[in-house]
């Protein structure tokens, strides 16, 4: 049965994948990003009846413009995934400016909190649907040069974590690590150790994370608000 699938920051890696691939899988998919460009050349390759906007999602107006428009239209989501993020450019904690280190927390930090607080409120109503959060690694570790990324990726975990405890049971919100998938954010960090990782979305249709993804998040029963211990997807997904 086809779901209605809501995903942030879908103009490149794994967001681009995520839309790709559940397109394949004949899902309705919503899809936000901040490149106009970007988005008409991913709309032309999914089915036109994808639904696809320009929105920024540290922008809460805008956000709630596109919640309002969105449910309006297609219902609540059976399934929200905040996936938007960025990464600092590799530095040690002090010699990063001011101004990225706003861009790191607003948009991997208030941007999940947007989204969610629009959205959320009609899945609660139809006490349906599952928040996905991308997590990391750096979500539960630390390394250097990476610090802002970091503390955002931790405040995920701990932000789904309270908010899977806030939600109904028949509800579920889950951070989810999905290991480490070789886009232009990793490529950033490792240049080409990259290379190691497995092929992303772009390049090999996302094979490892939607397959872990899709019958786990999807498919298993929900256990007070929370998907069952052994998928939490809080450590690398197994396909």
């Amino acid at each position: 049965m086809a779901k209605i699938i809501v995903i942030t920051g879908v103009t490149r890696g794994i967001g681009r994948g995520l839309a790709r691939e559940f397109d394949r899988l004949g899902h309705k998919v919503i899809g936000c990003g901040r490149s106009d460009d970007q988005l008409a050349e991913l709309q032309a390759e999914l089915d036109q009846t994808q639904d696809l906007a320009t929105v920024d999602v540290t922008d809460d107006r805008a956000v709630a413009d596109w919640a309002k428009h969105t449910l309006a239209e297609h219902g609540a989501p059976d399934l929200l995934i905040n996936n938007a993020a960025i990464i600092n450019a590799n530095a040690n904690l002090v010699d990063v400016p001011m101004e990225e280190f706003n861009a790191v927390i607003d948009i991997n930090i208030k941007g999940v909190a947007n989204v969610t607080r629009h959205f959320a409120p009609a899945m609660i109503e139809r006490n349906h649907g599952v928040i996905v959060n991308l997590s990391s690694g750096w979500g539960r570790s630390t390394s250097p040069d990476v610090a802002p990324y970091c503390a955002t990726k931790w405040a995920i975990e701990g932000l789904s974590k309270a908010m899977a405890d806030e939600l109904p049971s028949g509800m579920a919100c889950v951070p989810i690590s999905p290991s480490m998938v070789n886009t232009e954010m990793l490529q950033s960090c490792f240049s080409a150790g990259a290379d190691s990782a497995r092929q992303g979305p772009v390049q090999g249709g996302l094979v490892q994370v939607v397959p872990w993804l899709h019958p786990r998040v999807l498919l298993l029963p929900r256990v007070e608000g929370r998907l069952p211990p052994q998928h939490h997807g809080l450590g690398v997904a197994q396909p």
